[in-house]
């Protein structure tokens, strides 16, 4: 046997060690490939960032109903991601943020569609009369004519960056002061100023722009979207910044 040939073979072994390992331990090992940290968890580069899990892969601590004091049970921890399993409602963090950098990776069903709220208040009779909302998305299954990514009803992002359904994508959302940054698998999406004339012009030929709060709040609750399709959302971090 040759050297090649016998590469190949430990490649073969190892790719069906990989395919056979179930639930847990295969996101497990998934989340740490190539030197990665374990899934929920944090280096000590991260802490030392300031950086801290939202999620820690094993319950919903730190999480509840949006107007609710508790979680919905169609929320559940499942193979340590946070998953919508069944009709259930918006959630949201029980704390509140200002300006942060949160990081995060989602994984939705085909045809699917949900999104991630930031500074949400309790005020309206809907999550998103108040929040503004990236846009995570079945790009090709869903009729919504939009992308994933996007700043929904007000600012589209590009096509072609999500990874399709059953995949993971990673998020990194940056809301600081007016400034808002969405980042989609590495790529700069969105970019827009809260407040800006052309966010005004925005909202106000949107349906938001009868509702006072929207996009208006200084802080307020990260919140992760129910919208009847299955989605898991895990690697919730979050990094406050002054």
């Amino acid at each position: 046997m040759n050297h090649l040939t016998a590469m190949s073979l430990l490649g073969v072994c190892l790719a069906g060690a990989s395919l056979a390992a179930p639930g847990a331990a295969a996101a497990q090992q998934a989340g740490s490939a190539g030197g990665a940290a374990p899934l929920n968890t944090l280096t000590p580069e991260e802490r030392a960032a300031g950086w801290r899990l939202l999620f820690d892969g094993k319950t919903t601590a730190g999480w509840r109903g949006w107007k609710m004091d508790s979680m919905p049970s169609g929320w559940q921890v499942v193979d340590g991601t946070l998953k919508r399993v069944k009709p259930a409602a918006d959630i949201i963090t029980k704390e509140k943020f200002r300006n942060f950098e949160l990081s995060l990776e989602w994984n939705i069903a085909k045809n699917g569609n949900s999104g991630v709220f930031y500074r949400a208040s309790e005020d309206d009779n809907a999550i998103y009369w108040s929040a503004p909302e990236m846009q995570v998305l079945d790009d090709v299954g869903h009729p919504d004519g939009q992308s994933a990514g996007a700043d929904y009803g007000l600012y589209p992002s590009p096509a072609g960056v999500v990874k399709g359904p059953g995949q993971w994508n990673q998020v990194r959302l940056v809301v600081n002061g007016n400034h808002v940054e969405h980042w989609l698998n590495s790529v700069k999406v969105v970019e827009y100023e809260l407040g800006s004339p052309d966010w005004e012009a925005k909202v106000k030929a949107s349906k938001f722009a009868s509702h006072a709060h929207y996009g208006r709040n200084a802080e307020g609750y990260i919140g992760l979207q129910e919208h009847e399709y299955p989605v898991a959302f895990r690697n919730i971090k979050i990094r406050v910044l002054p």
